[in-house]
Parts: structure tokens; C-alpha cells; sequence
């Protein structure tokens, strides 16, 4: 059964099948683009393992199609028929595939995305991803500093209720809208709802394509706090007056935002500059000249369009750029991708192995070459 189960497994026939079928994957995710946006596509056709087409039909999705070739390539390289002299390029290459493979692995599950957000004469020390979302509680009654309470996007889900232990509450997920209309009340609100959801509804609309462009919120119930700060309160990305209320004697404040990955350093916008197209408000180009502090040393370094900064495993890309009346801010895409290195050392490898079987076969292929001249 086992041997069954190999052949099957390291057959070049899986090798080949799984290739077109990325083909496919490819195809019908690029269409898919432009009904359900980039990121969608990314996550049904390439980052899943299944996913339904049509909405019933279930298919292999990308990670599985990848792990299908992995296991081929793998397999095949434990064939007895391989292992010759004369296929020493073949196995080369076959290595260096794996390695390719493996790092788009590592990229996957490991790597992160987000943006940094700073304005001009700020200072700023996380990240912002992307998609994931985090509801933070703030203690504002400390002498010299904040305190902060974060739970991650997983508890986040309609239905769900969290135990604040550390104050005796408990926290009701009442609702969680993709993306939000703020609309004033017609009537006045019942004495359970609590700040913001005084004087306004959070209300659901159809999300966009792309899913950076949604206005995310979350409406949930406090219990516990055994004073007029429990009832049920209304968060959305982006809000500015936050709801301010007494738990014991102590101050809060809670946020919904975008989920925050701290770095062990700060970037501080020494000085924003665009150029613009002539006789037009259309950018160029534009660059960030930052100060990057690391151990409270500054050092001067000047990000542009195709020139990202590089430290510490991350890549700091000028992204874009935010104007308002009175100041600028510079959007910096940030990337840290553990996988970075693979696909240069795995291209480098297979090229070795084409030119090592290149080199073997070409006594042969010369021979053949006079032998049909003759």
C-alpha cells in the first residue's frame, strides 16, 4: 500500500498536473479580481487550501497544489533511477525547486504586511496591517505612562464574550460590520446605549472591492463595571472623539483600529517632498527623509520610490503620501519576509543544475549532432 502510495505521489505526471492546474488558478484568479477585488481573489484562489467555485464545488486551492508539488519533488528525489552521475543536474534542480517552494512556504505562514502612517516632525514605532483588526482598552489614570489591553481579531466574532479579568468586566460582541454608514438618530437613544451611540446608529453598507478601502466597526455590550458605565457602545476605524468612561475609580478609553505590531526601533519624518508632473497636482515622485532611532541614536536615512529602506528583516517602501491643510504625512508600506532570500539562492541553484546537465549532455547531444551529418 505504501509503495502504492509513493509511486503515486513521486510520479512527474503529479508535477505536471499540478503546474496546469496553477495555470488555471491563476487565470480565474486574475478574473476574479475585478469582481471581488485583490485581496479576496488572493485569499479564495491562493491562500486557501479549498475553496468552493461556484459557491458548491469544492477545489484544491493553492496551498494544497503547492504542498502536492512539494511532496512530488521530494518524493521523487528518494528514486533510485535518479541518483546517477549523469543526473546530477537533474537532482541539482530538483533541490533548488524544493528550495524555491519552501520559501514560498516560510513567505506565507511567517511574513507580514501593514503600512506606517507618520507625520510630518512625528515619530511612530508599530505598524498597521492591512486586514487584521484589534479592540484596544487604554488606562489613562497612570502617573507617567499608558496602560494598554488588546484583544486580537479572533475574539472578535459576533456572539462571542471576552473576560476582562484584570477589572472585572465582561465584554458582549454584539455586531461586527465590514464596512460602515454613520447615520444620526431620528429618535432619542435608549439609556443602554452609551457615548457615541447617543447620538448616532452604526450601519452596515456594501463592502468595496478592495478590502483596505472598508470603514470596519464593532458594536458591543460592557458588563460589570458596577457603576452608569455599562451598556452597549459603538467603535468604527478611524474615530476620532473617543468615548471616555470610570471603571473603579480609573479612566479608560477603548479603540477599535487596525491590528499594531510594535519594532524594536522608531522612524521620526524629518521632511516630506513630492514632485509634481509640469502644469499638473499629479505626483511624480516623492520621498521621506527620516530619522531611524535605535537605542535612542538617530541615524539620518532618505527613503524614495524604488530606493526602501532595509533593516532589522524589514523593507520600508514609500507607499504614498496623506496632504491636509495644515501638514503631511508619509504612508510607508512595510514588509517583513522571512522568505526573501529563497527565490535568489533557489534561481542560482537551478541554473547551476541546467548548466551542470547542459554540460553533461553536451558530449552526447555533439556526437548525435555528427552522427546525423554522416
Amino acid at each position: 500500500m505504501l509503495k502504492i502510495l509513493y509511486n503515486f505521489i513521486s510520479s512527474p505526471k503529479i508535477f505536471v498536473y499540478t503546474v496546469l492546474w496553477l495555470m488555471i488558478l491563476v487565470f480565474f484568479g486574475t478574473l476574479a479580481q475585478k469582481d471581488i477585488g485583490l485581496y479576496a481573489s488572493q485569499m479564495k484562489y491562493f491562500s486557501s487550501y479549498i475553496f468552493l467555485f461556484y459557491d458548491y464545488i469544492p477545489l484544491p486551492g493553492g496551498r494544497i497544489t503547492l504542498l502536492l508539488m512539494t511532496l512530488n519533488l521530494s518524493s521523487s528525489l528518494f528514486r533510485k533511477t535518479l541518483w546517477k552521475i549523469k543526473k546530477i543536474g537533474v537532482i541539482i534542480l530538483h533541490i533548488g525547486g524544493l528550495l524555491l517552494l519552501l520559501g514560498g512556504g516560510v513567505t506565507a505562514i511567517f511574513s507580514s504586511e501593514g503600512n506606517m502612517v507618520i507625520e510630518e516632525g512625528g515619530k511612530v514605532n508599530y505598524t498597521d496591517d492591512y486586514h487584521r483588526m484589534e479592540l484596544c482598552f487604554v488606562n489613562l489614570s497612570l502617573q507617567d505612562s499608558l496602560e494598554y489591553t488588546v484583544f486580537d481579531e479572533e475574539l472578535l466574532v459576533e456572539g462571542n464574550t471576552i473576560s476582562y479579568d484584570k477589572i472585572g468586566l465582561e465584554i458582549d460582541i454584539i455586531s461586527r460590520i465590514k464596512n460602515t454608514r454613520i447615520q444620526n438618530r431620528i429618535t432619542e437613544a435608549d439609556s443602554v446605549y452609551k457615548g457615541f451611540l447617543k447620538q448616532f446608529v452604526l450601519l452596515p453598507k456594501e463592502p468595496e472591492k478592495e478590502n483596505t478601502q472598508n470603514r470596519p466597526s464593532l458594536i458591543f455590550r460592557i458588563r460589570g463595571s458596577e457603576n452608569n458605565a455599562d451598556g452597549i457602545y459603538g467603535l468604527f476605524l478611524g474615530q476620532k472623539d473617543l468615548d471616555i468612561f470610570n471603571f473603579k475609580n480609573e479612566k479608560y478609553f477603548s479603540e477599535f483600529r487596525k491590528e499594531r505590531t510594535y519594532l524594536p526601533f522608531s522612524i521620526e519624518l524629518l521632511d516630506f517632498k513630492k514632485v509634481l508632473h509640469p502644469g499638473t497636482q499629479v505626483a511624480k515622485s516623492f520621498s521621506s527623509e527620516i530619522n531611524l532611532i535605535e537605542n535612542q541614536i538617530p541615524r539620518r536615512v532618505l527613503i524614495q520610490m524604488n530606493e526602501p529602506l532595509r533593516h532589522m528583516g524589514y523593507t520600508f517602501f514609500q507607499a504614498s503620501f496623506i496632504e491636509e491643510l495644515k501638514s503631511e504625512s508619509t504612508v510607508l508600506a512595510v514588509v517583513k519576509n522571512y522568505g526573501r532570500l529563497f527565490p535568489y539562492i533557489s534561481s542560482i541553484i537551478m541554473s547551476a543544475g541546467l548548466l551542470v546537465h547542459l554540460i553533461i549532455n553536451l558530449p552526447k547531444m555533439i556526437k548525435k549532432n555528427n552522427v546525423t551529418k554522416a
